[in-house]
């Protein structure tokens, strides 16, 4: 089984349960967003997680197993996403990514924020004029070291 295949029968058994990746999340003790991620094939299940995940969702254990593995994380092709929404973030990256660096650096130094002691959080606002989505990136800053 790849992850792939994994993907595909976990995002069924789930639509099957009528479960959100929220529900899931609450059953797991992680968060939404994580779970969204391991489903996906970039975060790696605990056997625990795997285990509860199995039995919520009906599923057999090995249909479990690929999400066990260290994945290679941003396996997204390389060529830019068509995808809209995929593509909506690519495009706040290209008109706001030198904004974003230099106002981080003006803050913190010279350094980067961390993709792997991070946390995002999805959330939605109503509003009159349409819905909003609100996305917030919450990364521990590493300053570049001198030697």
């Amino acid at each position: 089984m790849t992850r792939s295949d994994a993907t595909d029968l976990l995002l069924v058994a789930k639509k099957d349960k009528g479960l959100s990746f929220r529900d899931i999340a609450t059953i797991l003790g992680r968060d939404k967003v994580w779970v969204a991620a391991a489903f996906m094939g970039q975060a790696t299940l605990s056997v625990e997680e795997a285990e509860r995940l199995s039995e919520l969702l009906g599923v057999a254990p090995d249909v479990t197993l690929p999400l066990q593995e260290p994945p290679l994380k941003g396996a997204l092709d390389s060529t830019v996403p068509v995808d809209p929404l995929i593509y909506r973030f690519h495009e706040i990256t290209q008109v706001y990514g030198t904004a974003m660096k230099a106002v981080i650096h003006e803050m913190f130094g010279d350094g980067i924020m961390s993709a792997i002691d991070f946390e995002i959080d999805i959330q939605k606002k109503a509003d009159p004029k349409g819905d909003r989505v609100i996305v917030t990136y919450s990364g521990k800053f590493l300053p570049y070291r001198k030697w």
